[in-house]
């Protein structure tokens, strides 16, 4: 009971670190004070928005330094060159010290960097200590990300709310606090031998999965209402602190295991999991390979026992790694590299050569991705639209509906039973409210539209966000995922240089007005036609991700058959 006790200690400092190391995503909060101080144009304030980006491509610096050092000796490692990169910025940003504006890149990159660093860590401890929950553990933790930027505003205010700089000193401080109450815990992780991967344990553990997803909602309901609001310093520390409390309150958890004969009789037999359609876990992801080798080594018996055995559509069979259909019409487009089966390994080489990952790509890259960069420049729309008083609330906004779009992503996991639906479907409903959101904001200026539209484009790429490691993992091999996820997010860094390029180039030119050196834009033109770009761009994202579902539906509704089937036996 004891080893049981402790894997919950360590998720709830895994939400800890995740809540307070998305420090990338209140730029907005701070990005106008960034702009005055250094004079720059708004396509060099794009540069440093980028260079944040920018440290998820040297992410795999993180798996290096974890084959070599404990993880332990990483965190803080990532707490440093947070307290590095923003920290120096603050101190700029004060007059205490000067830098010029390649330093100011420099850390920013450096401080990204970071960021990548502590997302390592949560998602090694969540795979260490629960493996057969482990993507539940992963949602839930990857989700309260999404919530940095809200507890960050809400931690600003409670101090001084007319204080952009203020962001920066947060930034470099609480990851490195949070670190060091989240060190017990990672000290004391329970041997592996100690954490059952039985089919019965992950049953037992998911009705504490169902009431932590709850409490999340209430966390992020609790600070779309509050975070943002304009209330004094006091009232503030009071929703701070409450705040605060939602966070800690998992704690009672670890106390509980020692009753979970009870909570297992008295609560969790009645949801009755094995005979309805309310599933809470995938039991225990090494169950793919089993079923993937059952596959392999019997699929010329089932592929001639049944038309839609486990390969192509025809039942062919080309070697292990691809199916190909021969229907008619745009069959060239939807048959053409198809994938044979969920789950198959991909090396890097040949996750580059394939139809699917480039649709995926694509998709992420023209939906996920527009988001982050959207997020970027909400300080500088919200001030042309002369709505610099809604900064917070906007990112706050944006912060809270990217946290209820990450816990969404789960919601195939729940009820896979009672509604079954191909992940690359999710992931394009998923895409759906982002061209939605751009084509409001292209038509009107309002604030409602403005509020309106970040919820959606939030809520959007919270969900994609949350969704790619499953996704990539389904489609090119869980044990490859490290790898090819890393591959696929490097879309991100590049979207935020050509989607913020864009954005800062029509912003400049219309540009009319001059505070000191600084190139100011008011007006909804300053923002309109990267709107209708950045909408086009979600459109082609939208229509890339329905493409990639309709080449892999048949692999994803034959693996689930034939799960069915397995479930019945």
């Amino acid at each position: 009971m004891t080893g049981q006790s402790r894997k919950w200690m360590v998720l709830v400092a895994t939400i800890w670190i995740q809540a307070f190391t998305g420090t990338n995503f209140d730029f907005s909060d701070y990005s106008s004070s960034l702009k005055s101080l250094l004079n720059i144009s708004q396509i060099k304030l794009n540069y440093l928005a980028t260079a944040n980006d920018m440290g998820k491509v040297f992410g795999w610096s993180s798996g290096l330094a974890l084959t070599r050092l404990p993880l332990s000796v990483v965190i803080f490692i990532a707490s440093a060159m947070g307290l590095l990169g923003y920290g120096l910025q603050w101190l700029a940003i004060k007059n205490l010290i000067s830098l010029p504006y390649y330093l100011f890149f420099l850390l920013s990159l450096l401080s990204g960097c970071s960021i990548c660093w502590f997302n390592t860590v949560c998602f090694v401890l969540c795979i260490r200590n629960f493996p057969v929950n482990r993507p539940l553990a992963l949602s839930l933790t990857v989700s309260f990300n999404g919530l940095s930027a809200a507890l960050y505003t809400l931690a600003a205010n409670s101090i001084d709310p007319s204080s952009d700089s203020l962001y920066l000193l947060l930034n470099a401080l609480v990851p490195l606090l949070t670190s060091l109450a989240a060190l017990i815990p990672i000290l004391l992780q329970p041997p592996l031998d100690s954490l059952s991967r039985s089919a019965d344990a992950a049953r037992r553990n998911s009705v504490i999965f169902l009431v932590l997803n709850f409490l999340a909602i209430f966390t992020g309901i609790y600070l779309l209402l509050f975070a943002s609001s304009t209330s004094d310093e006091a009232t503030s520390r009071i929703y701070f602190g409450g705040a605060i409390f939602f966070l800690v309150s998992p704690l009672c958890i670890p106390g509980t295991i020692y009753a979970r004969g009870w909570f297992h009789n008295a609560i969790h037999s009645s949801f009755q999991v094995e005979g309805s359609g309310f599933i809470l876990v995938h039991v225990d992801d090494l169950e793919l390979h089993k079923e993937l080798l059952s596959r392999q080594n019997s699929t010329l018996n089932l592929s001639n026992g049944d038309d839609h055995g486990l390969l192509g559509e025809n039942g062919s069979v080309h070697g292990g790694q691809r199916a190909k259909t021969s229907d008619v019409g745009c069959d060239k487009v939807l048959g053409q590299d198809q994938l044979a089966m969920l789950g198959e390994e991909h090396t890097a080489a040949e996750v580059v050569q394939r139809v699917d990952f480039w649709l995926y790509y694509i998709a992420y890259f023209c939906g996920g991705t527009i988001g982050l960069v959207y997020s970027n420049n909400l300080g500088q729309i919200a001030q042309s639209l002369g709505l610099s008083s809604s900064i917070s609330t906007l990112v706050t906004l944006y912060s809270s509906f990217s946290f209820f779009g990450r816990l969404l992503s789960a919601v195939p996991d729940y009820i896979r039973n009672k509604f079954y639906f191909a992940r690359t479907g999710w992931l394009a409903i998923g895409l759906f409210p982002t061209p939605v959101a751009f084509t409001l904001l292209a038509v009107s200026d309002s604030e409602a539209a403005l509020k309106v539209s970040t919820a959606l484009i939030g809520l959007s790429s919270g969900f994609i966000f949350a969704a790619a490691v499953a996704v990539t993992s389904e489609l090119f091999g869980p044990n490859s995922v490290s790898v090819n996820h890393n591959i696929l997010i490097t879309n991100i860094p590049i979207g935020s240089l050509l989607y913020g390029l864009l954005a800062a180039a029509i912003y400049d030119a219309n540009a009319y007005s001059v505070t000191g050196d600084t190139l100011v834009c008011m007006g909804r033109k300053c923002y309109f036609w990267t709107f209708v770009w950045w909408g086009g761009m979600s459109v082609l994202g939208l229509a890339s991700s329905v493409l990639l579902f309709l080449r892999t539906k048949h692999a994803y509704d034959h693996f689930e058959r034939h799960r069915s089937r397995i479930s019945v036996q």
